[in-house]
């Protein structure tokens, strides 16, 4: 035993090295600077709360979070409504299942800047040319308004996020005992009766995972926002990632863009755990 644990423990220090020092030190770090004027080299001045007091005020701030809310709450929905459709479809006793596990997963693979890009294309340019071909005038400029460019960058990160929230729900559909499916069915339930007090039950796990990583996900998408609108139309567009950003980098307020980064740490910190809290709940329940 004493020999298991320590090698227990040498496998384990240099994740808990690579952890503190990637992670937690520059946490503490940035959260003292973010009461400072810290520049990106030194900080010559304690400011206390003014930085927090001051990105409450500032209206650019606060629409990105709105926004991102937004934006996170009707992903999530999306998100977990297509990957549980997809992997009811491809654990069906159909020949081509590994094709499509295939196909469906592989948007994930592609990069976000890359995936902006080409989504910009489709739809500038192709949505453009249908729009003006067949003379549908909401398909034309589909990226000029705030509300457009809402809808394409849920389109975007639905089509490249579903795959993968796909592969979470087949582990847990595949481990579904299959004498209780049958014994549902010879009790005379059918299709959505099945779904619903068997299947759906024994999956909830599978959503308290989904929900928690598409919320994260949702909350921290930068790259896609970037290439696909730059927050455009002016700002409105604009996530929080993207916001802290340009806070620091554009417009070289280091501490500044650092206590709206512990702010926006908090926000979903506390959204992530009271969702992961709510649906253990609910997996007792069922």
């Amino acid at each position: 035993m004493q020999n298991r644990s320590f090698w227990f423990w040498v496998f384990l220090t240099p994740v808990i090295l690579g952890l503190g020092i990637v992670v937690v030190i520059p946490f503490v770090y940035g959260f003292v600077f973010s009461f400072t004027n810290w520049n990106g080299l030194v900080a010559t001045e304690f400011l206390g709360f003014q930085n927090y007091i001051n990105l409450f005020q500032e209206d650019e701030f606060m629409n990105s979070i709105v926004f991102t809310i937004q934006f996170a709450v009707v992903t999530v929905i999306l998100l977990n409504i297509f990957g549980l459709g997809l992997a009811l479809i491809v654990t069906r006793n159909i020949k081509t299942n590994n094709l499509l596990r295939t196909v469906f997963f592989m948007p994930n693979l592609i990069g976000g800047l890359i995936l902006g890009f080409i989504w910009q294309f489709i739809f500038v340019s192709v949505f453009g040319d249908i729009g003006s071909m067949f003379g549908i005038e909401g398909m034309q400029g589909w990226l000029s308004t705030t509300s457009t460019g809402f809808w394409g960058l849920v389109i975007l990160t639905a089509w490249q996020m579903a795959g993968y929230i796909m592969i979470i729900y087949i582990a847990y559909l595949e481990n579904i005992p299959k004498d209780l499916i049958e014994a549902a069915k010879i009790d005379g339930a059918n299709g959505i009766q099945r779904f619903k007090n068997v299947t759906f039950p024994l999956v909830a796990p599978a959503f308290t995972v989904s929900m928690f990583l598409t919320l994260s996900m949702a909350f921290k998408i930068y790259d896609q926002n970037l290439s696909l609108t730059n927050g455009g139309p002016f700002n409105s567009t604009q996530m929080v990632a993207m916001e802290i950003v340009r806070t620091a980098f554009s417009d070289n307020q280091m501490a500044y863009a650092q206590s709206k980064a512990v702010i926006f740490f908090f926000i979903v910190a506390v959204i992530a755990l009271t969702q992961v809290y709510y649906n253990k709940k609910r997996e007792v329940e069922m």
